[in-house]
């Protein structure tokens, strides 16, 4: 399947997936208000099981893989999260997976992969090098790849997060996502647009690796050095159909850095008592930068999950207390 995905495809993943997702709550943030003089809601897909987003898109896809994709086993590359929605996928429709993480891969996603049945597979120091290698062990073994970014089923799926959004705010103004590979902001600005095309999308990603930034503001497949701490933001390149959909949808897209991605993760914990990992904080941290944009507006969050390590806590803590 290459054609971008549509709104009906995100109804059809709502339905498909409601079964094994929670459907997480928005709350609203009366603290974040009079930081940022907005009416902020933060949608919180750290609530989910695996404390992330992206459980929604391998769920939706491998739901839809044929027979033989199912017995031959799938095979994925992942910095953690893309990992553990496959694995979990994986085992409610009793097919095997392979996950390729770079060595120094979080290792509480690694154990959460483990423990959902993956064959969790160490190779490659930054996640593009664990993304080659994890390729060619699917051709090898004639086995099903399932991209991190560049699959519209997982799109599908995680627009159902927004769905929600709008469902219970229908009258909110902006979204702002993180990105990575870029299926989440895809599926948010796909769901938004389709059903209000007012509502603002704004992308975040780290500056310390900006592939999709620079493959967006470009519109061409573009690499930048990867050398964030944040796994969730950590791509360094674009990709052709999330670059291709982002073009036509995204009303901004800023950058932050590390040290404003650990400023936000204490201040998510200490105004709104969850854990962010650095992606999932990212929103908030871009909307601290153009706080002035937002003056007045119904802004919703998401908090795309929850899976920080305590040496990242740590750090972020040392740094900003």
């Amino acid at each position: 399947m290459s054609n971008k995905p549509t709104l009906k495809d995100i109804i059809s993943a709502n339905h498909r997936i409601k079964p094994y997702v929670t459907r997480t709550p928005l709350h609203r943030y009366l603290s974040l208000d009079r930081i940022l003089n907005a009416h902020i809601y933060v949608k919180h897909e750290n609530h989910q099981r695996l404390g992330a987003f992206k459980m929604r898109g391998g769920i939706n896809l491998v739901s839809q893989l044929n027979e033989q994709e199912r017995v031959s086993g799938v095979v994925a590359a992942s910095s953690g999260n893309h990992g553990q929605s496959i694995a979990y996928a994986a085992g409610i429709f009793n097919t095997e997976a392979t996950i390729v993480v770079p060595e120094q891969a979080n290792p509480g996603k690694v154990e959460s992969m483990e423990n959902l049945g993956a064959n969790v597979i160490f190779h490659g120091k930054v996640f593009d090098e664990s993304h080659t290698y994890a390729e060619s062990i699917a051709m090898d073994t004639n086995r099903r790849f399932i991209h991190s970014a560049d699959e519209p089923h997982l799109i599908s799926g995680v627009g159902t997060t927004t769905l929600e959004i709008i469902e219970d705010l229908p009258n909110v103004e902006v979204i702002i996502v993180p990105i990575g590979g870029g299926s989440g902001a895809c599926g948010a600005g796909i769901a938004a647009k389709s059903i209000n095309p007012d509502i603002k999308i704004i992308g975040v990603q780290s500056e310390h690796a900006k592939a999709a930034y620079l493959s967006w503001k470009h519109n061409k497949i573009m690499e930048s050095p990867m050398e964030t701490i944040a796994e969730g933001l950590a791509t360094s390149t674009g990709y052709e159909l999330t670059k291709s959909i982002l073009r036509d949808i995204l009303d901004d897209f800023i950058l932050v850095t590390d040290q404003e991605l650990d400023q936000a993760i204490v201040l998510n914990l200490e105004k709104t008592h969850n854990l962010t990992e650095h992606a999932g904080a990212s929103p908030l941290a871009a909307a601290l930068k153009i706080k002035d944009q937002l003056h007045g507006k119904k802004v919703a969050l998401i908090m795309s999950g929850g899976n920080l390590s305590i040496p990242q806590l740590k750090i972020a803590l040392k740094q900003n207390t």
